[in-house]
């Protein structure tokens, strides 16, 4: 008997979105090493807002663009401003789970060329927003969670539409797309614990297509 099987099943959000449990699972420790060796050559940091306010989430980024955010704005570029170099390219693994649970949810033929990687401690949060950054905006979203549980929370089209509050646990993936590709989406402030693979840490990679 599976006892995590309905952790593991797929929740459609609406038209266009749907939560994949445990989809990321069997590659978890692949991409937790991932991320680690990311960090090694584009350290993470606390990111500033065009209105000067740090983020609680701390921020890296691989692939060949990565998403950035200062007092000149939101953009993607292909040089970390930390470093001075090019954002290193994603580990094995990375892109293949992207493009299957991409495929999984409907969307075949996803290429992402960014992978955002969000560190959450304690209190972290994302605040609800849109993905619009990006030139194609065609493509899906993929978002891989791993380490401490989180509070998702999925809206619809405008700032003001109800929020629903979904648990996401260490491997399961949420891809949106088509008629949701803008919808508001957030985290709660996470809660204190202690994951096996993380720690007192919720990493999040979050896949898209720039260009």
């Amino acid at each position: 008997m599976d006892l995590f099987a309905d952790e593991r099943r797929a929740v459609a959000l609406g038209p266009g979105a749907v939560l994949l449990g445990g989809f990321a699972l069997p590659v978890a420790e692949g991409l937790m090493a991932g991320i680690e060796a990311v960090g090694r050559v584009a350290p993470f940091r606390h990111m500033v807002t065009p209105g000067g306010k740090a983020m609680s989430v701390a921020m890296t980024n691989c692939g060949a663009w990565g998403w950035i955010s200062d007092r000149a704005g939101y953009r993607y570029q292909g040089v970390d401003p930390l470093t001075g170099g090019a954002w290193p390219a994603m580990p094995q693994g990375f892109e293949t789970v992207a493009v299957e649970a991409a495929a999984a949810a409907g969307y075949a033929g996803f290429a992402p060329d960014a992978c955002l990687v969000n560190r959450y401690a304690p209190g972290a949060r994302m605040a609800p927003h849109q993905d619009r950054d990006e030139a194609d905006l065609g493509a899906p979203i993929v978002s891989v969670s791993l380490g401490l549980s989180a509070t998702f929370l999925w809206g619809g089209l405008s700032r003001g539409d109800r929020l629903r509050r979904h648990g996401l646990h260490h491997g399961d993936v949420v891809v949106w797309g088509g008629p949701a590709r803008l919808a508001f989406h957030g985290v709660a402030p996470l809660q204190p614990g202690d994951h096996p693979a993380a720690g007192a840490l919720r990493y999040n990679l979050t896949f898209r297509k720039t260009r």
